[in-house]
């Protein structure tokens, strides 16, 4: 049985190569045999059921879909293998959704069913868009429009009169005229840098074949980031776009259950009704929390749930979602919580008689998080594997990245410290010229070797630090596990435990208890005994 799979890189059009992907597997991997059926003999064939069970063990062990497809979920891609002519009854006849999971004979056809993949435009064809130059040059500094340029773009506006005088200016009174940072200017700023590191961190050499970039709102980067309460949801300025407070009343009776309110009605299938008004609620939504226009973008950040690149995953998704409205990315916290906090409730009592809670929480929540607004063949596989790498690393992917936010307003405060003397020529009154703040500059500002090596250093202790923080605040981490990587961290980067724990050094100066009087205590303080 070949099983093995081509890794999808991130690109334009990643849900029709995984389409054609799995079809190519599925083709040279189904075992075909010789088949009765109605008095009569067919040849290189296979049954449903038969088909069933070899896709679903094989999307179990792709790295694509993850251990969360269910059967039903593989039915339903056959039946839209049949309806786009991969596979035909032993008759000939394709085009409809009618596979069922039983013993009706199926076969491949003759001819190739992958699905063509559009070439892009050449650049210099009519009418074709000009892709945008990558905005992060090769030593890795950030670029930002000059003023020379804004200068240039604001004068081909004005009077040709004006633009003559301000030709046959001094230099200095040139300058001098340059306006200050406006909140556009930091706007653009907070976009370019978020999208910066996402580009880096996806490995894309331009990020305009998986976003469009008409949908990247810069407010909504800022407010995400900024407008958060204590649990590090956000918060709406208006209130008509966050959740109804009888669907928020329902998410905290499941989330906190049996504790929230002693009020509620006690009958039998009340926690089951209660999660069926928050789930109809969640699809009566006009788009997908994840909306249609960051689809794309999503799906190619599907391709990097590996095991050995989770931690990749995470940071690309915390990003990702920074660009979500507001009122989305709130929604999707609240949801998210509820379901993490449902999944490992142990006093829950089932939702449905034949599902386990996590998989029922993955597969209730996942056609409403993610989305295509024209209706994809894998839209609901690629959408469960999302969900559930969410619902798992929710605490992580949906909190405010500190180092960015960092990194924006340093840049920010930096360019409103630069400013740029006037030449030794005195203003029109009289008076002493003045330092004009010059809001963003042209080119990249050369450091030296050994400023290069601090900053390195100095990131990289940062990025320590994230680590340790994350180890103590993971939820997902049991406490062993939690104790052994501490110390483990604490072995190998001693300074930085320090710093964190600064009482650790004088606390392993102090005489430890012998561990029989350890054993005794414990043992007193843990009986068991009637």
């Amino acid at each position: 049985m070949n099983m093995s799979s081509h890794v999808i890189t991130p690109g334009p059009y990643r849900a029709t190569k995984l389409w054609n992907e799995v079809t190519r597997l599925f083709r040279a991997g189904m075992p075909l045999r010789k088949h009765r059926q109605n008095f009569r003999h067919y040849t290189s064939c296979f049954t449903a059921s038969a088909a069933v069970d070899w896709l679903h063990q094989m999307l179990l062990s792709n790295s694509n879909f993850g251990p969360d497809v269910t059967r039903q979920q593989t039915v339903q891609l056959l039946k839209k293998f049949l309806k786009n002519h991969v596979i035909e009854d032993v008759k000939g006849r394709f085009g409809r959704e009618d596979l069922e999971d039983n013993n009706m004979l199926y076969r491949f056809p003759s001819t190739s069913p992958l699905k063509p993949i559009p070439c892009p435009a050449p650049a210099s064809a009519p009418g074709s868009i000009k892709k945008r130059p990558s905005f992060r040059d090769k030593e890795g500094f950030f670029k930002f429009r000059s003023f020379k340029k804004q200068e240039k773009e604001t004068q081909e506006n004005e009077d040709p009169a004006l633009q003559a005088e301000g030709e046959n200016q001094p230099i200095g009174e040139q300058q001098g005229q340059r306006r200050v940072m406006t909140v556009e200017d930091e706007q653009e700023i907070w976009k370019d840098i978020t999208l910066t590191h996402l580009q880096r961190i996806l490995g894309c050499a331009s990020l305009d074949d998986v976003l469009d970039r008409r949908y990247v709102n810069p407010q909504n980067i800022i407010h995400n980031m900024t407008k958060v309460n204590k649990h590090g949801v956000v918060t709406l300025d208006d209130k008509t776009n966050d959740l109804p407070h009888w669907v928020l009343s329902a998410m905290k009776s499941l989330a906190n259950w049996p504790k929230y309110d002693n009020a509620q009605p006690s009958y039998p299938g009340f926690e089951r009704d209660v999660f069926k008004t928050v789930s109809d609620y969640f699809y009566s939504l006009l788009q997908p929390l994840l909306t249609y226009e960051l689809y794309e973008l999503f799906i190619n950040v599907l391709g990097l749930l590996q095991p050995q690149c989770e931690r990749v995953a995470i940071e690309a998704l915390q990003l990702c979602t920074l660009l979500l409205p507001p009122a989305s990315r709130r929604k999707l916290q609240l949801l998210m919580r509820m379901m993490s906090r449902i999944s490992q409730n142990v006093d829950m009592p089932r939702l449905h008689p034949a599902i386990g809670t996590r998989t029922l929480m993955v597969h209730t929540f996942s056609g409403c998080v993610l989305g295509s607004a024209v209706e994809c063949d894998l839209d609901e596989l690629l959408a469960t594997r999302l969900v559930s790498f969410l619902m798992d690393h929710q605490q992580s992917i949906l909190s405010v990245p500190e180092y960015l936010l960092n990194a924006i307003n340093d840049h920010i405060q930096y360019l409103r410290r630069v400013q740029v003397p006037l030449d030794s020529v005195s203003n029109v009154d009289g008076s002493d010229p003045v330092c004009v703040p010059m809001p963003i500059y042209a080119f990249c500002h050369q450091i030296s070797g050994a400023e290069f090596e601090q900053q390195k250093l100095e990131a990289s202790q940062k990025a320590m630090e994230e680590l340790l923080e994350m180890l103590l605040t993971d939820q997902n981490i049991s406490e062993k596990d939690r104790r052994k990587k501490l110390k483990q961290f604490q072995k190998q980067y001693p300074d930085i435990y320090s710093r964190r724990f600064p009482s650790s050094h004088s606390e392993s100066n102090k005489p430890k208890i012998k561990p029989p009087l350890l054993n005794i205590k414990k043992t007193k303080a843990f009986s068991i005994r009637n």
